[in-house]
């Protein structure tokens, strides 16, 4: 007779994950590893992991551009974009079950470039059919606007984003803001634009992840899509972001074709 005890031993114990043991390094610093499953502690829960999104953040912590704060320890496993389904709950956490369909942020502590991740419950929003890893492209052939669009990629010119916006007005969410971003901002607040760039400097709460999550569940906000790649490509994903020319988010999958 199978038995939960039976599928708790049936469960792997392993993952394969991609972590860097050092400072510096680029891409051939990123090293693919066996390692054990997480295991979710208070306030967390352990995502089996769809897909994960490298920033620009994240090959700056390995350069040690915040080596005063991170990583706290090595070796460190990165990425800090999550995406996938729940497979554990940690103590405190309610709200979820094994098997929810989730978006989550896991920084500072990151873990997403394995097969398995833990996550805050605090920074988890459930994912609705409707809104899946793969994102979209910004370029629109049917020429369709948008009332919100979340910029993820290197600087790009203003005009690229107020022609997606919708004509009655709209906002671009810069997740990635630089100096001439934030000064695009200030000018936009001055002049009462219909058609505004808002960088995100702060760290997200979990209200403003589902609100990001509802507005691309009802269609109205895209992720733009640069490139996407397995797990056993991570170094080359790796490699693409740090070069600065990505038109948008760089996605690693975990069941992704090799």
């Amino acid at each position: 007779m199978f038995t939960m005890a039976a599928a708790a031993d049936a469960a792997p114990k392993t993952m394969r994950a991609v972590q860097y043991d050092k400072y510096g390094g680029g891409a051939e610093g990123l090293k693919h590893v066996e390692v054990p499953i997480p295991a979710p502690k208070e306030g967390e829960l352990l995502i089996k992991m769809e897909a994960a999104s490298i920033n620009p953040i994240d090959w700056k912590i390995q350069k040690g551009m915040l080596r005063l704060f991170l990583p706290k320890k090595f070796p460190f496993v990165p990425v800090g974009d999550l995406s996938g389904e729940v497979v554990e709950l940690g103590g405190g956490v309610s709200g979820f079950k094994p098997g929810d369909k989730v978006v989550s942020m896991s920084f500072p502590n990151c873990g997403g470039l394995a097969e398995y991740a833990v996550a805050p419950a605090s920074l988890t929003v459930a994912r609705p059919p409707e809104v899946t890893p793969d994102g979209a492209a910004l370029r629109s052939p049917s020429g369709r606007r948008y009332d919100a669009v979340a910029h993820c990629a290197p600087p790009a010119p203003w005009p690229v984003f107020r022609d997606a916006l919708a004509d009655a007005g709209g906002v671009v969410v810069d997740l990635t803001p630089g100096v001439a971003a934030t000064v695009r901002s200030f000018l936009h607040r001055v002049t009462f634009s219909k058609k505004r760039l808002v960088p995100l400097i702060l760290m997200p709460k979990k209200e403003e992840m589902e609100w990001l999550v509802d507005m691309a569940k009802q269609g109205k906000l895209k992720t733009t899509i640069d490139s996407q790649y397995p797990l056993s490509r991570a170094q080359e994903a790796w490699a693409k972001s740090m070069e600065g020319h990505a038109t948008g988010k760089i996605v690693v999958e975990m069941g992704g074709t090799e």
